[in-house]
């Protein structure tokens, strides 16, 4: 198990997943299990979860999540993959408008904190044709400028057109981070060349050498971790399992206890594993100094309220650690 003497974010979690409630391939395997799986983030050092809405019906969901606790906060927004539910009833406005009033009500009770997950998903057009997404990737920034929220943002095989979107739309929102990256160096530098953008890393961010490589090319001042939880968990076949010191015990789901993580479904605390694969791979040795700096990245962006003049100072003066 993990030291508790880093603070941590988890910026991507799934807790709307049927995993979390205990569902796999349609079966049910355990009981719902929220509460056990937050008992382990919070004594691995996670400070606060961000859960991740990705539809309309889900981003309710997420809501209602974090309304659970303090430390929770959401999105709203609806995934490229799920764009087709703008058009699904013939009233794409009407769509957006409960969107809207939804982003509202999360504002108004402290825990919406970003529009998304939206962007695109050209790996996946199966879903959703490329058409679509652009349209209503676009149309999300109009819901980003209507609440004063940075995004949460997916790219996945889609960068010279996501950053097309992104460049004229830029005005629209304070900032955004493009979580669970696993694209090339070429789209990395494209995504940097936006000041306001941050990368998010998990798990499927840290599987090749050449995922490595382009991490490496990220400053830590632009980064962001993650699990994306129940799923892009770190595995011991990944190239960046070798920076991997911290584990938890875990059954199958068949063999399911509370004390226990599931095999294989990923969660919260493991953002700590994200973390040491950062350090090793970047060859940062203060661990604690680059938590601090990716925790002060991510409340510069969704909790802007609890920067302080003295974090601020902190970060200027080099006790918290940034690239060479």
């Amino acid at each position: 198990m993990a030291s508790t003497a880093v603070k941590l974010i988890d910026i991507a979690v799934n807790f709307t997943d049927a995993m979390f409630k205990g569902i796999y391939h349609g079966k049910q395997c355990h009981a719902a299990d929220i509460p056990a799986v937050l008992a382990r983030a919070w004594a691995a050092g996670v400070d606060r979860i961000i859960v991740t809405g990705g539809s309309l019906k889900e981003s309710r969901e997420a809501l209602e999540i974090a309304e659970t606790d303090g430390r929770l906060f959401c999105t709203v927004g609806v995934h490229p993959t799920r764009c087709g539910e703008f058009e699904e009833k013939g009233d794409p406005e009407g769509h957006f408008q409960a969107l809207l009033a939804l982003a509202k009500e999360g504002i108004e009770k402290g825990k919406v904190v970003a529009v998304g997950e939206c962007g695109l998903d050209y790996d996946r057009l199966h879903f959703c044709p490329a058409d679509v997404q652009k349209k209503y990737f676009e149309k999300q920034f109009e819901l980003a400028e209507a609440v004063k929220l940075p995004m949460f943002l997916h790219m996945r095989a889609a960068g010279e057109d996501f950053c097309e979107i992104m460049s004229r739309n830029l005005y629209r929102f304070p900032g955004g981070v493009t979580h669970s990256f696993t694209d090339s160096a070429e789209d990395r530098d494209r995504l940097l060349s936006f000041e306001k953008m941050f990368i998010g890393v998990n798990g499927c961010s840290l599987k090749t050498n050449e995922n490595l490589e382009v991490l490496q090319g990220i400053p830590v001042e632009r980064l962001m971790i993650e699990t994306d939880s129940p799923y892009c968990d770190i595995r011991n076949t990944h190239a960046g399992s070798q920076y991997v010191k911290s584990t938890w015990p875990s059954k199958k789901k068949e063999k399911y206890e509370p004390d226990s993580m599931v095999k294989n479904r990923n969660e919260p605390c493991l953002v700590r594993q994200v973390l040491e694969v950062v350090a090793g791979c970047k060859g940062i040795a203060d661990i604690e100094g680059l938590s601090k700096t990716l925790y002060h990245n991510t409340c510069r962006l969704f909790f802007p309220q609890d920067l302080d003049a003295s974090a601020e100072a902190q970060l200027e003066s080099g006790s918290t650690v940034q690239d060479s």
